[in-house]
C-alpha cells in the first residue's frame, strides 16, 4: 500500500523515528517540531501503535466540522456589502449575529471584509528591538543579507557581498556578485542548500527580493494565496519559513559580520591586489571562509542538526524566475518581447488559451511548464508591425532592395510647350479677329 504524506508529515516522521530509536529526547523533538513535549508523547504513542500511517492527519480528505456553509457565507457577504460595508469587524460580527442570525468570529468577518475590498488590512506597529538569545540548533535559523561597499577600493569592479550566517554557530557562506538581484540571491540559496541542506527558517530584511508590497493578483486571490516574491515562492516550495526583520539591528549577527568583513576582507583583497569578482570569490572559497569558520564559529548549544535534506526537490526549477503566460490560438507564447512556438508534437487538448509557467533558470535556460511537464518549443521571429513606408507603392530604401530590382526612375515635369499644357478649348476672341480681317 502506498502511503501519501505531506512534506511536513515526512519531516515529522524523521524526528519521531529519532525519538523512537533513542537518538533524540522528547524535549529536543518538541523544540524542533514546534510542539509541546506532551503532544510529542501523544504522537509517539500513535506511531508505535500504527506505524508511519499514524502520523497522517486524521482529517485528510474530510471536510472541516467548523466549515461555514456556502449559502450562509453568501448571505453574510451580501449583508456586509449592502448594510455593513463601513462597519469594523467587531461591530459587523455583532450585528450579523443580532440582526441576521449568523454567528461568526470577528476574525472571519475581518477576512471577509478584506477579501471583498471593504476594508484595508492595517499594518502592524513596529515594536522596539529586544535582545534575543541564539537559536540552540545548527540550521534552525539562518540570517541572510547583502552588503553594498567599495570592496576593491576603486581598483576594479563594483561588487556586493551576499552572506548567509547560521544564528546558532556563526558559520558563514559568502560570495561576491555584480549586484543585489533576485537571481543572485537565488544562486546564493542554491549554494547553501547543496552544502548544508534546508534550514528551518531564513531571517532576512524586507527588501523587494523577499517581501513585496503589491496586492495579490486575481489568480492569487482565487487560489487563496498572498502576494509573494520569486524568492518567497521558492522558500515556500522548499518548506523554509521566511522571518522578516523589522530593522538592521534585528539581524545583528549578519550586520556585525559585514563590519568585520569591511575591515578584514577589504585589507586581504588589497594585500593580494585582487580587484575582480572571480578572483575575490576564489579567495573567499579557499581562504577567508575556512578562516572565518575556524576562528569565529562556535559550537551550538544543542548537538542536533536541524538541516533537512534537499533531496527530491527540483532546485533548478524552484530557484528560477517564474512567470505565467497565456498560450495564444496559434500555440505561441510571448515572453519579454520574444515569441516562442510550441512544437506540434507537444500540443494536447486544453493547451490553447491555457496558462503556462515560464521558468528563467539560473544557468540561462528557458523552460515552459504546463500541468507538471515541460513543453518543447522553438524561438521564432515575431512579426513586425506594418509601417507606412511598407505600404504598396512606397519606395523601398536602396539597401533593402534585391539586386534584380532596379531603382524607380526619377519623376520629370512636362515643359511649358508640352501638349498637356495647351488649353483644351480654342481662344474664341482670336477666331473673331481672324473673321473680321
Amino acid at each position: 500500500m502506498v502511503l501519501e504524506m505531506s512534506q511536513k508529515e515526512r519531516e515529522r516522521l524523521e524526528w519521531i523515528r529519532g525519538v523512537a530509536e533513542g537518538r533524540l529526547s522528547q524535549v529536543e523533538a518538541a523544540h524542533l517540531l514546534r510542539l509541546s513535549a506532551r503532544q510529542v508523547r501523544r504522537v509517539l504513542r500513535r506511531y508505535e501503535a500504527e506505524g508511519d500511517e499514524g502520523l497522517v492527519h486524521r482529517l485528510r480528505g474530510r471536510p472541516s466540522n467548523r466549515k461555514i456553509e456556502p449559502q450562509v457565507r453568501e448571505r453574510a457577504l451580501s449583508a456586509l456589502r449592502e448594510v455593513y460595508f463601513d462597519f469594523g469587524p467587531t461591530l459587523a460580527a455583532e450585528k450579523l449575529e443580532e440582526r441576521e442570525g449568523i454567528k461568526v468570529s470577528r476574525e472571519t468577518v475581518r477576512q471577509w471584509l478584506v477579501s471583498e475590498g471593504l476594508r484595508r488590512p492595517r499594518r502592524r506597529k513596529v515594536r522596539s528591538h529586544t535582545w534575543r538569545p541564539r537559536r540552540p540548533c545548527w540550521g534552525e535559523l539562518v540570517q541572510m543579507d547583502t552588503s553594498v561597499h567599495d570592496w576593491f577600493e576603486a581598483r576594479g569592479e563594483q561588487a556586493v557581498l551576499i552572506t548567509m550566517i547560521d544564528d546558532a554557530t556563526s558559520w558563514v557562506l559568502m560570495r561576491f556578485f555584480e549586484a543585489d538581484t533576485t537571481k543572485n540571491n537565488m544562486t546564493m540559496l542554491k549554494m547553501y542548500l547543496r552544502r548544508s541542506g534546508r534550514p528551518l527558517a531564513l531571517y532576512a530584511d524586507k527588501a523587494s527580493h523577499f517581501k513585496t508590497t503589491r496586492p495579490p493578483s486575481l489568480e492569487e486571490e482565487l487560489e487563496g494565496r498572498e502576494a509573494l516574491t520569486q524568492i518567497g515562492r521558492a522558500l515556500e516550495e522548499l518548506g523554509i519559513e521566511y522571518v522578516p526583520a523589522n530593522s538592521p539591528q534585528a539581524k545583528g549577527r549578519v550586520e556585525r559580520s559585514f563590519a568585520t568583513c569591511q575591515d578584514r576582507l577589504v585589507k586581504e583583497l588589497r594585500l593580494r591586489n585582487i580587484a575582480a569578482i572571480a578572483q575575490a570569490n576564489v579567495l573567499l572559497e579557499r581562504y577567508f571562509i575556512p578562516l572565518w569558520n575556524r576562528r569565529f564559529a562556535r559550537p551550538p548549544a544543542s548537538a542536533i542538526n536541524a538541516h533537512r535534506s534537499a533531496r527530491g526537490f527540483d532546485l533548478p526549477a524552484i530557484l528560477s524566475v517564474q512567470t505565467r503566460r497565456t498560450v495564444a490560438n496559434d500555440y505561441t507564447i510571448r515572453h519579454k518581447g520574444q515569441l516562442y512556438q510550441i512544437q506540434p508534437t507537444q500540443i494536447q487538448p486544453g493547451l490553447r488559451r491555457a496558462k503556462v509557467i515560464v521558468e528563467e533558470r539560473l544557468d540561462g535556460q528557458l523552460k515552459i511548464r504546463w500541468q507538471g511537464r515541460y513543453l518543447k518549443y522553438q524561438k521564432i521571429q515575431a512579426p513586425t508591425p506594418r509601417r507606412e513606408a511598407d505600404a504598396p507603392g512606397a519606395e523601398t530604401p536602396l539597401g533593402l532592395r534585391p539586386p534584380s530590382v532596379s531603382a524607380p526612375k526619377p519623376s520629370s515635369k512636362p515643359g511649358p510647350n508640352h501638349p498637356w499644357r495647351r488649353p483644351l478649348k480654342p481662344d474664341i476672341s482670336s477666331l473673331h479677329k481672324t473673321g473680321h480681317s
